[in-house]
């Protein structure tokens, strides 16, 4: 170095930080599987859903049907479009029933005309269920339209519903014999 360049110190301080997790303790290690370290089995049960955005209820209507609501409003699909319709006539036709928050016509690559069936998202149930049985079974570009929503629970009770290959299944594991 010449005599008119020195030397900087940028972080005087680092130099004095002193790392709490270096030190040694006493304590014996203890081994932890899992997520979270939780020690008891309630305090993970109780904030198993505490770190999960909840999903805000339309609270001014009880919903007495199967309907479910998507991530961002009520959707509905409309099956039946002629395959000349295009979103302008769809947007026209149920945008009296309450505001469209998002319109999807989907399009057939190969010939460019709608497939058939448009989704519609509401932001309210009132308005979708207004759309529902207000439009059903209507004439549209001179074809009957039929609506409905498009996510449904299932009803109470009803899992998978067995099929053939659970009976063989079930024949397979109940004979000792022979194994296919």
């Amino acid at each position: 170095m010449t005599e008119h360049e020195s030397t900087i110190d940028l972080n005087p301080a680092a130099d004095e930080i002193i790392d709490d997790s270096m030190a040694v303790d006493d304590a014996p290690a203890v081994k932890r599987k899992g997520r979270g370290f939780a020690s008891t089995a309630e305090s993970r049960v109780s904030n198993k859903y505490d770190s999960y955005d909840r999903m805000d209820e339309d609270s001014t209507v009880q919903v007495s049907t199967n309907a479910q609501r998507s991530v961002e409003g009520w959707i509905v699909v409309v099956t039946g479009v002629h395959e000349e319709a295009d979103e302008e006539a769809v947007t026209e036709k149920f945008a009296e029933y309450g505001e469209i928050k998002n319109l999807h016509l989907n399009l057939d690559r190969r010939t460019g005309y709608v497939k058939g069936y448009a989704l519609i998202e509401y932001e309210t149930y009132k308005e979708a269920k207004t759309a529902i049985d207000s439009a059903n079974n209507t004439q549209f570009y001179e074809q009957t339209i039929h609506v409905d929503f498009t996510f449904v629970r299932p009803p109470e009770g009803s899992g998978r519903q067995p099929d053939r290959r659970d009976s063989r299944r079930r024949q397979r594991s109940a004979s000792p014999g022979k194994r296919w």
